[in-house]
C-alpha cells in the first residue's frame, strides 16, 4: 500500500505547483518499551557506614533501595531483653543487637533520612531466627515485635523522639523478606493480616513478574548464570560469597571475585534489557564480604545502569505501587 502511494505521488508531482510537494504518508507511531526495572534491596541494616554508602550512590544514580531492616538493631545491650522470639528467651538474637544506645541512635537517623529520601523500609523480623516450622501465631508474633520494637525505639533507648516518629513507624514497613529465606504456608496466611503487601523472600529460575496472591506481591531473586561455566546463582551476594569462596573469606581474591560478580549482573542485565524487560531483582548484605567485592560491583553495575533514560532503579514498594495503581486503573476503564 505504502509503495503504490509513493508511486502516485511521483506521477503527479509534475503537475503540482512549484510550491506544491507531496509528502510521504504520515508513519505509524513507535511504541516506547517499558522502562528496564531495577530492584536492589539490603538486608539486615546494621552498619551505619553502609548505610551512609548506599544512600550516597543512590544519590548519584537517582536510584531508590529497599532496606529490610531487623529490628534487634533498634535495641542496645542494655534494652536487649525488650525482645523475645517465638520460642526463645528474652534477649536472645542470632544477628546480636546494636551495639551502643548511640549506634542504635545513628542507625534511627539513618532510617528517617533514607525514608525522606524517598527508599523504602522494610522489616527483617527481629532475631534473623528461620521460621520454616512457625505456626502462623509464630509469625504474627514476632510481626508484633517487629512494630513494638520499631514504633518504640526512641522510648525503649531513652533517647529523644522526633515529632512525627510513631505514625511513620506505624505505616513505613509494607513489605517483608524472611530472614535464610526460610518460609512455611504459615507465613503467608500471617503476612496480610500483619498488614503487609509484599514479600520478597522467593527464589526463582530467571527473572518473573511478581505475582500477587492473597493480597500479598510475591518478589523472587532471580538464579542468574555466574563464572566461566555460567552456573546458575541465586542473585544475591551471600550465595556469591558462598559460590566464590565456600563462605570464607579470601581478600586477595576480592578484585577477581568484584569482577565475576559485576559480569553476571550485567549480564542478567543485558537479557532483560535487550528482551522482555522483565524486572531483575538484585540482594545485597551490610556485610562487606570477600574484602567488599560485592558491593563493588553493585556500585559498579548501579553507576552504569540506574543512569540510563530507559532504565528505573526503584524500590519494591514503590513497584507494588505502580502495579497495583495500574490493576486499579485498569479495572475502572475496562
Amino acid at each position: 500500500m505504502l509503495r503504490s502511494y509513493r508511486v502516485l505521488a511521483i506521477s503527479l508531482a509534475s503537475l503540482a505547483s512549484a510550491n506544491g510537494a507531496f509528502a510521504d504518508p504520515p508513519k505509524s507511531p513507535t511504541v516506547s518499551p517499558a522502562k528496564q526495572v531495577v530492584l536492589i534491596s539490603f538486608d539486615a541494616a546494621r552498619d551505619i557506614s553502609q548505610w551512609q554508602r548506599s544512600r550516597a550512590l543512590a544519590k548519584r544514580t537517582g536510584a531508590h533501595f529497599t532496606y529490610f531492616l531487623s529490628c534487634v538493631f533498634l535495641l542496645s545491650p542494655e534494652t536487649r531483653l525488650h525482645y523475645a522470639g517465638p520460642g526463645k528467651a528474652a534477649g536472645k538474637s542470632n544477628v546480636g543487637f546494636g551495639a551502643s544506645k548511640q549506634d542504635v541512635a545513628d542507625r534511627l537517623e539513618q532510617v528517617r533520612m533514607a525514608a525522606a529520601e524517598g527508599h523504602d523500609i522494610g522489616s527483617h523480623a527481629c532475631g534473623h531466627f528461620d521460621g520454616k516450622d512457625w505456626s502462623k501465631a509464630d509469625w504474627l508474633a514476632e510481626f508484633a515485635s517487629v512494630r513494638r520494637i520499631f514504633e518504640n525505639a526512641y522510648a525503649i533507648n531513652g533517647i529523644p523522639e522526633p515529632a512525627g516518629w510513631r505514625d511513620f513507624a506505624r505505616h513505613t514497613a509494607t513489605g517483608f523478606r524472611a530472614p535464610y529465606l526460610s518460609t512455611d504456608k504459615a507465613l503467608y496466611e500471617a503476612l496480610p493480616e500483619a498488614g503487609f503487601e509484599y514479600d520478597a523472600s522467593g527464589v526463582s529460575s530467571g527473572p518473573v513478574v511478581p505475582p500477587t496472591l492473597n493480597g500479598t506481591t510475591r518478589f523472587a531473586l532471580p538464579l542468574v548464570p555466574e563464572g566461566p561455566k555460567a552456573k546458575p546463582v541465586v542473585a544475591m551476594d551471600y550465595n556469591l560469597y558462598v559460590r566464590h569462596s565456600g563462605g570464607t573469606e579470601k581478600p586477595a581474591m576480592s578484585d577477581a571475585f568484584t569482577e565475576r560478580a559485576y559480569q553476571a549482573f550485567r549480564a542478567a542485565f543485558e537479557a532483560q534489557y535487550n528482551g522482555k524487560r522483565l524486572p531483575l531483582e538484585l540482594g545485597f548484605h551490610f556485610t562487606l564480604m570477600n574484602n567488599g567485592a560485592y558491593w563493588n560491583a553493585l556500585e559498579r553495575f548501579a553507576d552504569e545502569v540506574c543512569v540510563k533514560p530507559q532504565v528505573e532503579c526503584i524500590s519494591l514498594r514503590d513497584y507494588v505501587a505502580r502495579q497495583r495503581a495500574g490493576q486499579t486503573q485498569a479495572g475502572v476503564g475496562g
